[in-house]
């Protein structure tokens, strides 16, 4: 039997006004007999988890898998394709689960409340705007259902080592550039630095509990997605370790033993896992307004120790001044930098006077929106003929990415979730009546696709404008830990 908790609360009351003048010892045994009732015929809240492949892993590892006053009946899967129809496997899910958790598609979320009985659902993917949220919880209170929101109370991990959190309003909006710099000034004073990166398990669940990636060999031994190696590669090749994988206790755990501080480098615009004591969120006014309309990114805005407003040479100066007004409304007690993304090619002569197509790091132009990054200023800034438009010649999933994100500019995603992806990126690219491909995306894609057309790499590095440097920003952090 299900008792309705507030019967229970007056009916508590009810004791405790009745006896409390006269036997308070009696009101004490007959008010813990109540509770143990309560707590004995309660049946657990059906709960279903709305991710996307990552932040929704780590809430039910942290809060809900050992926790016998919840049951996780689904998993819901969104924004990443591919990642649903799968099981979160038992290894994972912990005794409560003997038969794992099946994952859906979020399309199916009213169904499954009805299908499930579901008392509650939890939102557990970043990079949306508020009004997205809206029609979220809209959606899951029509269906008769509550709607929750996760906090870094419920949720973050705290380390036995420093910890400096490199997040971000939006994806896009430069985290690379910041979190490389606060490495190599660490790697300056001589301490090890471990990186650990939000979570991107698209592949087997059971092989990607702990992931350590030390060299591009890793990249091909857990079979990682192109998203995945534009996170990697530079750290990599920095000399750096990475870690990442489902389960951040364990990674946590198992970086701690290599470090003297540990990186957490953001996903997306999501908070940190591990709790920070060093927060730096990067502002991006190419979306002047995004800072404070986006989902988890306003939460990291007002969370921040040091506000980073990024691309400000790129953006427009009204837009720039409109961002730095928000930020100090929203966090008057954060520190403040304005920086730029400064751009150079590996191959200039290559792109003067010619036609080039445009490869763009995948998030930032499809659901972080983004019509554009540094690849396509970059084949502005270094006098291409002419920018070819990539649809015409899109096949496969990129074809229908230009269908779903309307507002990309004439660049190509880096999409590559799979091998089917990875084809298709490569026929694209390979298709298009281009002279040279300027690859915006961190990943050289050169290496493991078949490119018929000379490859120019673009790089893009944090300069400091105005503000503290992040290097009086770590020596301050370092003397106060």
């Amino acid at each position: 039997m299900k008792y309705s908790c507030s019967i229970f609360i007056l009916s508590v009351k009810h004791i405790f006004l009745h006896h409390f003048t006269k036997k308070p010892k009696v009101v004490c045994r007959i008010s813990v007999t109540v509770c143990e009732m309560t707590k004995m015929h309660r049946k657990p809240v059906r709960v279903i988890i709305m991710g996307a492949a990552g932040r929704d892993f780590h809430n039910f590892n942290v809060f809900f898998r050992n926790n016998e006053d919840y049951r996780v009946v689904a998993f819901t899967a969104s924004q990443i394709p591919n990642i649903e129809n799968r099981l979160y496997p038992p290894e994972l899910a912990g005794k409560l689960y003997p038969k794992g958790i099946p994952i859906y598609p979020e399309t199916d979320l009213v169904k499954l409340i009805k299908e499930f009985d579901v008392d509650e659902v939890v939102l557990a993917y970043s990079d949306l705007l508020h009004e997205d949220v809206g029609h979220k919880y809209s959606t899951v209170l029509a269906a008769g259902a509550d709607f929750k929101l996760m906090g870094s109370k419920s949720t973050m991990l705290k380390s036995n080592k420093p910890v400096i959190a490199v997040c971000a309003v939006r994806t896009g909006a430069g985290k690379s550039t910041v979190s490389r710099k606060i490495v190599k000034i660490l790697s300056s004073k001589g301490l090890r630095t471990v990186v650990v990166r939000h979570p991107m398990p698209y592949g087997d669940l059971r092989k990607q509990i702990v992931q350590r990636f030390s060299s591009l060999k890793d990249l091909d031994k857990y079979e990682c997605t192109i998203e995945e190696r534009e996170e990697y590669e530079k750290y990599i090749e920095m000399g750096l370790t990475v870690y990442a994988g489902v389960d951040y206790e364990k990674i946590l755990r198992r970086a701690e033993k290599e470090a003297d501080i540990i990186l957490w480098d953001g996903g997306n615009n999501d908070l940190p896992f591990f709790k920070p004591d060093l927060h730096i969120v990067v502002v991006d006014p190419m979306r002047p307004g995004h800072e404070m309309c986006s989902y988890p990114g306003e939460a990291n805005l007002r969370m921040a120790d040091v506000i980073v407003v990024n691309k400000v040479g790129s953006a427009r100066k009204e837009n720039v001044e409109r961002v730095v007004e928000n930020c100090k409304k929203a966090n008057p007690r954060a520190k403040m930098i304005l920086a730029d993304s400064r751009i150079h090619v590996d191959k200039p002569e290559l792109i003067k006077n010619k036609r080039v197509i445009v490869v763009e790091d995948g998030p930032s132009v499809t659901h972080g929106g983004l019509s554009y990054g540094a690849g396509y200023i970059a084949a502005k800034i270094y006098g291409a003929s002419k920018i070819v438009d990539p649809r015409p010649y899109a096949v496969g999933d990129l074809k229908r990415a230009y269908e779903e994100y309307r507002h990309m500019g004439p660049v190509v995603p880096s999409l590559g979730y799979g091998e089917r992806q990875i084809r298709d990126l490569e026929e694209t690219l390979n298709n298009a009546e281009a002279d040279v491909i300027i690859l915006g995306t961190p990943s050289d894609i050169s290496r493991y696709l078949k490119l018929n057309k000379p490859v120019v790499k673009v790089f893009y590095e944090l300069v400091e404008i105005s503000g503290p440097s992040l290097g009086e920003i770590v020596e301050e952090f370092l003397t106060r830990i």
